[in-house]
């Protein structure tokens, strides 16, 4: 685990009496497990790089730990990460310049802002790259995060972080700002936390936490309980936040769907093509107006499932007993032949690709509903989700662009007698869109 800064411009050559470190001598120390180096590799009067670097014994480390016996202490990566342990290791060699207090003569330098760059890892953080962002970003940094390389097989990117940092920065408040929110970062501490990480919080936070917009979490991340978190002058009580229902995307997804129908002046006749367990096709059987729903599906045990699940929805009042049918959208049904709505709800995306323009030159030109509802995943919304995965189901043999999807719908429709208008589904990202797209096909009159 190392940290490095490098320091540009007029005077630069008096950070090493900041420091209290000759350019001209290695520092080397030995202590609790831990070997620390400080090293100049750039010394001009102009620009200085230093390199500090830890080397943990881990077997040192548990040596009279009451975890002596437990393997993992030979397995565990953490005391080789940018952690609490390694601000622990390096607080001692760099206290002349924690504290601001060089040689006399110096002491001019002390709040002097360097154009300085900053460098540490790896960093293991359960922070993603947003927050991780918008802990160094209000205190003027630009924020530079690389992966290490992983083993392939297993994973494309490392959950290990590198992060570089710029901006101009005293050295003094460089290093508060690495010391206090390093352990933030990693959120791992190795020793226990009382009152003393009070003091070191608020001696490392004077002059820029106050304002930060990360305050809280800095404050709850650093202190960890709150009968310490309550004493901090940094605490600030946080108002009650009103308990709000959790709305889930299907849920989001049907009601779309259900609003949309509502709003049609033909919705008799209703097929649901690909209805699963029967969820969306329940909510049908409640809709003023619906006199026969077909929910058409290919799983025996799929359809077994709905129609216990219809049972249940009969005893809560006027219900319209949907009619389960054995179907697929590959073989071709007069049964659905005008029907007034058909809908395709997160079906499109489970069959290949290269077999749904045959799908919908059926629908659109031997079904021919009065309209097609259409939803299917927007894959520009999956990086909002910061998913590892390339699709959200393992099951989905595509995913599609919002631009993606309105070719193809284009595409369907050429030379049919049918219109197309899209709309988005669920929370709006404003870059990114929303994570469903929906399609509704209307046939056009004469």
């Amino acid at each position: 685990m190392q940290l490095s800064f490098t320091i540009r411009g007029q005077g630069a050559e008096a950070v090493s009496y900041l420091l209290a470190k000759n350019p001209n001598n290695l520092y080397e120390r030995d202590e609790k497990g831990f070997k620390t180096r400080i090293v100049y590799t750039t010394f001009t009067p102009d620009e200085i790089q230093f390199l500090i670097y830890v080397k943990p014994d881990a077997i040192d480390l548990v040596r009279n730990s009451a975890d002596i016996y437990d393997i993992t202490s030979y397995i565990n990566d953490r005391e080789f990460a940018v952690s609490s342990i390694f601000t622990s290791a390096i607080r001692k060699a760099l206290g002349t310049a924690l504290n601001g207090k060089p040689q006399e003569g110096y002491s001019k330098w002390v709040q002097h802002p360097f154009e300085m760059e900053i460098a540490f890892g790896p960093v293991a953080s359960d922070l993603n790259d947003e927050e991780i962002h918008a802990l160094f970003e209000p205190i003027g940094y630009q924020v530079n995060l690389e992966r290490g390389v992983a083993n392939k097989k297993i994973h494309d990117k490392s959950s290990a972080k590198f992060i570089t940092l710029k901006g101009q920065q005293s050295l003094q408040n460089a290093l508060k700002h690495v010391f206090l929110l390093i352990p933030v970062l990693d959120n791992y501490k190795h020793y226990f936390i009382d009152e003393k990480e009070i003091e070191k919080l608020e001696r490392y936070g004077e002059g820029w936490l106050e304002s930060h917009p990360l305050k809280q979490l800095i404050v709850k991340r650093t202190l960890r309980f709150e009968n310490l978190i309550s004493q901090s002058k940094f605490f600030e009580m946080e108002p009650p936040k009103p308990e709000l229902p959790k709305v889930r995307l299907n849920d989001l997804r049907y009601q779309a769907i259900i609003d949309s129908i509502k709003g049609f002046p033909n919705k008799e006749t209703i097929i649901d093509l690909g209805s699963g367990e029967g969820k969306l096709s329940t909510l049908l059987g409640f809709v003023e107006g619906v006199k026969e729903i077909l929910a058409v599906e290919p799983s025996n045990k799929a359809r077994l499932r709905a129609l216990d699940r219809f049972h249940q929805a009969k005893e809560q009042g006027i219900f319209l007993e949907p009619t389960t049918m054995a179907g697929s959208l590959f073989y071709f049904d007069e049964r659905l032949q005008n029907k007034d709505i058909m809908i395709l709800c997160e079906v499109i995306e489970h069959i290949d690709e290269a077999r749904l323009g045959r799908i919908f030159r059926m629908i659109f030109q031997d079904y021919r509903p009065q309209v097609l509802i259409v939803t299917t995943p927007n894959q520009e919304y999956n990086v909002v989700y910061e998913m590892d995965e390339e699709m959200r189901h393992n099951d989905h043999r595509f995913e599609w662009t919002r631009n993606e999807f309105q070719q193809k719908c284009a595409e369907w429709i050429a030379g049919c007698s049918y219109r197309v208008q899209f709309q988005g589904i669920g929370e709006e990202h404003p870059t990114f869109g929303q994570p469903t797209q929906m399609a509704i096909f209307t046939r056009k009159e004469g």
